[in-house]
């Protein structure tokens, strides 16, 4: 018989030793970034060349340059134009809210996990359940879910009475599956108030705010939202699921673009390259050409396995192969440009190079 996760013991955030503080990491944009590799300069240029087309530009992040205080570079960025979509795997989401809602995260894995602890906090994976049972309603993903979640300090849940009607009246509507994990959830109606006084450092309150596509791909058990009794992998599933649909229609409009990988060693690379197939896929029965014209810029602090990806791939008796964050982007039909960088330290300068530029 498979565990019962809904005995889980959880505890509240706020007695966690939390290891990083808003105050602590978040970045001004104003002020002067660190040096900064020659790649950002051309990276920059490619960048508005591409707004100037009106093609996309695409960042997919991982959790640390979040950790590491990107929130409100990348929120002038998205509120200039300069990125189009932003993408994050379930960590980035974590972080993203507990900022958000208590102005600190991250903790002691090795300790925790002894104690059995780890992941075990009532509020985080509690709120991030009730964001997506309640951005479900509305036919949205896990992204724009949460974003709203903390931009309007909660949700307003139906009554149980109505969802069971509902169901019982639309059995075959697109949201009655949805309708029902919310009723077995059990919360109760009416409004589900929580106070976000750090919005400023989350990146999905920034992409709401402006429009911006925010789209979240996570695993199942991933992530510590799943050491709560509320876990509930469909709730998950189905909005990771239209996301990655989402991420289709900014990758459909990537020709002539740019891709920005900073800090995601296996999200990233393994979400687009299946998005670009789908998308080619599709153009391809529609008689269209591929996707083309696009640059792809790679950012992380590993040496990207000691190989020149400007000469290709890397033959498979070479470490640097298994790189799966090098090859699979050298694999997407464009040029793949590696940057061994501090990936917050690349986003500020990469901002304060576009200001430059467009001064």
């Amino acid at each position: 018989m498979p565990q019962d996760w809904t005995r889980l013991r959880v505890f509240p955030l706020s007695e966690r030793k939390s290891l990083t503080r808003v105050e602590q990491i978040l970045l001004d944009p104003a002020s002067e970034a660190p040096p900064a590799p020659s790649a950002v300069a051309a990276c920059a240029a490619k960048i508005l060349a591409a707004r100037e087309r009106g093609a996309a530009v695409v960042l997919f992040y991982g959790a640390h340059l979040l950790r590491n205080g990107a929130a409100l570079l990348l929120d002038r960025m998205m509120a200039r134009g300069w990125v189009t979509h932003v993408a994050t795997n379930g960590a980035g989401t974590i972080h993203d809210w507990e900022y958000a809602w208590l102005g600190r995260s991250t903790e002691s894995v090795e300790e925790n996990v002894a104690t059995g602890t780890f992941g075990a906090w009532d509020e985080t994976g509690r709120n991030l359940h009730v964001a997506l049972l309640a951005g479900a309603l509305r036919g949205e993903g896990y992204g724009a879910s949460l974003g709203r979640f903390i931009a309007e300090d909660g949700v307003t849940l139906p009554a149980p009475a109505a969802l069971e009607q509902w169901i019982r009246d639309e059995p075959r509507h697109p949201l009655t599956a949805a309708r029902a994990d919310l009723l077995a959830a059990g919360l109760p109606a009416g409004r589900y108030a929580v106070e976000h006084r750090w919005k400023s450092a989350s990146i999905l309150y920034h992409a709401f705010r402006h429009g911006v596509p925010a789209t979240v791909h996570p695993g199942i058990g991933y992530d510590i939202i799943a050491n709560h009794p509320l876990f509930n992998g469909a709730v998950i599933g189905r909005g990771a699921g239209l996301d990655f649909r989402l991420l289709g229609d900014s990758v459909a409009g990537l020709d002539g673009g740019v891709v920005l990988s900073i800090g995601s060693a296996i999200m990233a690379p393994q979400v687009f390259e299946k998005t670009l197939s789908n998308v080619n896929n599709l153009r391809l029965g529609a008689g269209r050409a591929i996707v083309t014209g696009h640059e792809i810029y790679v950012v992380d602090l590993q040496d990207g396995g000691g190989w020149d990806w400007t000469q290709g791939e890397p033959p498979k008796t070479n470490p640097a192969y298994y790189l799966r964050f090098c090859k699979s982007f050298s694999r997407m039909g464009a040029p793949m440009h590696y940057v061994q960088h501090d990936n917050a330290a690349f986003v500020h300068n990469l901002y304060r190079t576009l200001e430059r530029l467009v001064a």
